[in-house]
């Protein structure tokens, strides 16, 4: 191998450092550090630990330099809306809050009342919802910590700053801030003046492909790397994960679902649409790859299911999904739960939260954890519908294949549920789409990959995906 670039991805739950090569036009890849994601509770505030993150990203480095890889470059992605702020001194101006804290509730009403929402929508094309950047930073004015930032830095730009020493704000992560212009593809000043949000805080956007800055000197010194470039990818990381769905031109749009803790659902598109009827549908305009743009639906997902396992294991009823999937598939429950509803959001307890919806609703109630998984499966795989349904109705040309990518396409029982519900063909894989996205975007950045039709013929050579049918088409 020549050239080896290491993609650092940051979930809600755990963090990863990935080692990835091309050879032969195949993509190979190595995990080499895996690390523990949570957040901290101190006084009424939920916190990332950003300074113990940044410390295992490092750590990272120093095991790529321990076996001999020859780093030609690195790249961080993460979840999206949450952020850092820094000082005119550069100095780190607190944790980073985490985006399911409680400061926003109400805040999207709030800002209703200042903000024509049609107008709103017909500029950001963006999903209002609590956890934006926009309702953190309106419950911040007046705060001490706001009137002292000097730079906005959500959490890949933050990473990337610590690393390099240069402030900016990588296009597809700043798109999910409900601040930014979708048609201009950068920050909606409007939006901003009319908000009286601080003007300094948001720098200059920068495209995926963009060298961000070179390692510091004290850092590529530590890690042993050198000043090796730190590169701007799609740094939301739904941006690089759909940057590696295996779609061909046969498939029409590019219709994917990034299943992970939240399902993102939704196409590929050259252009933002911004109508109300977008709007009223609850579509999203998302920066991409190319600079195009991830039109879809913000969807919990996962985190349901996750939330239920924990609390399982709580009570030492630990469940595993190697024989907890059969039982759900084997068995018959005739409830749904609204999946969006904001009573799963972060109950203090998920089977609590399932059992009153049911009996409220008139529902018979799940009673076994493989009912209560069967449950919100099925929900889960209802709303995809709901929101494909919303897809045909906007788009001239219909989605003709789902494609499933991240961790949540290994749900076997979930695909089918989704390819039965859609009744459309469902692609399962890549598991690694994020880390593939975002190692194949440096590639594109070192000429290796010349663009985005070449990544994915990329990933076509280094992935077999699975394929659900529809129980229609199967009979």
């Amino acid at each position: 191998m020549d050239k080896v670039y290491l993609a650092a991805d940051f979930g809600g739950g755990s963090g990863r450092i990935m080692a990835g090569w091309l050879e032969n036009g195949h993509l190979h890849m190595k995990e080499i550090h895996r690390f523990g994601n949570r957040q901290i509770r101190l006084g009424d505030t939920l916190y990332w630990d950003f300074p113990a993150l940044f410390d295992e990203l490092v750590n990272g480095l120093k095991k790529a330099k321990a076996l001999g890889y020859p780093v030609a470059s690195l790249a961080v992605d993460t979840w999206g809306v949450d952020f850092g702020l820094i000082d005119r001194d550069g100095k780190l101006l607190g944790n980073p809050v985490c985006y399911r804290d409680n400061r926003t509730a109400g805040i999207p009403e709030k800002v209703a009342t200042i903000l024509d929402p049609q107008a709103h929508y017909a500029t950001t094309g963006i999903q209002v919802m609590e956890i934006n950047t926009l309702s953190q930073l309106f419950s911040m004015k007046g705060s001490a910590q706001l009137e002292a930032a000097h730079r906005l830095l959500f959490m890949p730009d933050l990473f990337s700053y610590f690393l390099t020493g240069n402030a900016n704000n990588e296009y597809s992560i700043a798109s999910t801030s409900e601040l930014l212009d979708a048609r201009k593809r950068n920050w909606s000043w409007e939006t901003i003046r009319t908000l009286e949000l601080p003007e300094h805080l948001f720098g200059e956007i920068v495209m995926p492909g963009t060298v961000r800055g070179f390692l510091r000197p004290e850092i590529a010194e530590e890690t042993g790397l050198g000043p090796i470039p730190v590169i701007a990818v799609g740094s939301h990381d739904t941006a690089s994960a759909l940057a590696a769905v295996p779609a061909t031109t046969e498939d029409g749009p590019v219709t994917f679902l990034s299943s992970g803790t939240w399902s993102l659902l939704g196409v590929e598109l050259p252009e933002p649409i911004l109508t109300e009827e977008a709007r009223q549908a609850g579509f999203t305009n998302e920066g991409a790859v190319g600079g195009g743009i991830r039109f879809l639906q913000n969807i919990t997902g996962l985190w349901i299911l996750q939330r239920l396992m924990e609390e399982w294991k709580e009570r030492g009823e630990e469940q595993h999904f190697d024989t907890l999937i059969p039982a759900a598939a084997a068995a018959e429950v005739r409830c749904r739960i609204p999946v969006t509803d904001p009573a799963f959001m972060n109950p203090t307890s998920m089977e609590t939260a399932i059992r009153d919806y049911c009996q409220q609703s008139g529902q018979p109630e799940p009673n076994t954890p493989a009912e209560m998984t069967r449950c919100v499966l099925e929900s889960l795989a209802s709303q995809y519908k709901e929101a494909v349904e919303g897809l045909k109705s906007i788009l001239p040309d219909p989605p003709r294949r789902l494609h499933i990518i991240g961790g949540g396409s290994q749900n076997t029982l979930l695909n089918q549920l989704t390819a039965d519900a859609l009744n459309l063909p469902v692609s399962a894989g890549p598991v690694e789409a994020t880390a593939m996205g975002n190692i194949l975007v440096q590639a594109m950045a070192a000429g290796e990959v010349t663009d985005l039709k070449d990544l994915r013929n990329v990933v076509r050579n280094s992935v077999n995906p699975l394929l659900f049918t529809p129980k229609t088409a199967q009979s």
